[in-house]
């Protein structure tokens, strides 16, 4: 089988890795947790996930009722490391939404035209209207992560982003919007195993891009990058809410609870906070 990349991710798992992520994978069963820092030794119970999911998945439908209903606009932004779930996060969340009214936004590489504009320019034109909520694959944080890693930016356009970010999500919040900022973690042995799964799966490999196989090669650069970011742009009015994804079902279930918990709509039931050894502030951020 062709391998994406010329099979780049293996080669990197065989010959550059850190000796200590090498040894991680080659001995875990494939429903070890890696990381020796997350709080639990085994992925969650299917059974128990997909009964939680369902009960958040029926909430999820009474808030996109109420959001309709009354005209809120709610903002969800998922950023995290590569590899963290964020695509799959967002599926579970929009599964049973009605795409009129909850919409995914992943923009592309900016045009000529886009470059050329105010850096916040074309996500605010993806912001949404009366009754409608967007969740953002990526985002403005473009600028403070992945640009300042690649050298996509210049040291200037990142500091005058910083300078305007908490304005910016202030004004978004003054304005009447809902703004929630997620952040999925993943562990450096568990993001090289799942992208190595994803080189060998041609259902997968549409997933893999040329950034992921150099970011490999980048991991503390964006542990730097990823710090200043929170450190910029954590605020009273639009904080960040960490997520450590090791697990993926965990974690998916408690970024939809991160979202539901803290928000007011019509026949909200029980929805109880989510898992804080693995949810909270970015106090909980593992580097």
């Amino acid at each position: 089988m062709d391998l994406p990349f010329d099979g780049a991710i293996s080669e990197f798992y065989n010959s550059a890795a850190p000796e200590g992520v090498r040894a991680a994978i080659s001995k875990a069963d494939k429903k070890d947790i890696l990381s020796e820092s997350y709080p639990y030794d085994a992925p969650m119970d299917k059974d128990d996930y997909e009964d939680e999911l369902d009960a958040l998945q029926h909430e999820l439908v009474r808030l996109q009722a109420d959001v309709k209903e009354t005209g809120k606009r709610l903002v969800v932004v998922f950023e995290g490391r590569d590899a963290a779930g964020k695509g799959g996060t967002i599926a579970r969340f929009r599964m049973n939404l009605n795409p009129r009214v909850a919409r995914t936004v992943a923009l592309p590489k900016p045009s000529d035209r886009e470059a050329g504009q105010w850096y916040f320019q074309r996500y605010v034109q993806q912001l949404p209207t009366e009754g409608e909520i967007t969740l953002f694959d990526r985002s403005w944080y473009n600028r403070g992560v992945v640009e300042q890693v690649f050298g996509f930016c210049t040291p200037e356009q990142r500091q005058h982003f910083f300078a305007q970010i908490q304005d910016f999500e202030a004004m978004l919040v003054d304005e009447g919007i809902t703004l929630k900022k997620l952040w999925l973690n993943v562990g450096r042995a568990e993001q090289l195993r799942r992208f190595l799964k994803r080189e060998r799966d041609p259902l997968k490999q549409w997933k893999l891009s040329w950034i992921d196989v150099e970011g490999l090669k980048k991991w503390d650069a964006y542990t730097q990058a990823i710090r200043e970011t929170f450190d910029a742009s954590h605020s009273a009015h639009a904080p960040w809410t960490i997520v450590r994804s090791d697990d993926k079902k965990r974690a998916r279930l408690a970024a939809i609870r991160a979202v539901l918990h803290d928000l007011e709509y019509t026949g909200k039931g029980q929805v109880s906070a989510p898992d804080p050894r693995i949810c909270g502030s970015p106090d909980i951020w593992d580097a």
